[in-house]
């Protein structure tokens, strides 16, 4: 339920980030919608949605619905992930969700909670213990 209500989070944050990207843009389409024969404007928010995503992954582990519930994307090692690995995560989250949300419900029968696009990028979501302050996995003991 954590994991749901931190996607909830940070979509309504990305929504308002993607509204101001349209908003830069369209002085340059002449103030008029985009249309489907426009391929660029698609494309241009995917890579908003990235550096969004990839930014706070890759400083710190934590967009603003991790930090709210105090989760952190880090390396299988409790490091913090590369541009590569942000990359890789990103992109198996997409395909996750275009198959109906399979790779997302694949940590309910997952060892270690570990979703499609945990797996593709050799990342996890390390939660706090609250009383050591440390990260651990939802299966696995905090680290000494």
């Amino acid at each position: 339920m954590r994991r749901l209500t931190v996607i909830l989070y940070d979509l309504l944050l990305l929504i308002a980030i993607l509204f101001v990207a349209t908003a830069v843009l369209l002085p340059l389409n002449a103030g008029e919608a985009f249309t489907a024969q426009q391929f660029f404007f698609p494309i241009y928010l995917l890579l908003v949605s990235f550096f969004f995503y990839a930014w706070f992954w890759t400083h710190g582990g934590q967009t603003l619905g991790l930090r709210a519930w105090k989760i952190k994307v880090l390396t299988l090692d409790m490091k913090p992930i590369s541009w590569k690995q942000a990359l890789f995560r990103f992109m198996a989250a997409i395909i996750s969700w275009s198959f109906f949300g399979l790779g997302f419900l694949w940590i309910l029968i997952d060892k270690n909670q570990r979703s499609w696009h945990d797996h593709l990028s050799q990342t996890a979501l390390f939660f706090d213990t609250h009383d050591t302050h440390h990260y651990k996995t939802p299966s696995h003991k905090a680290p000494k």
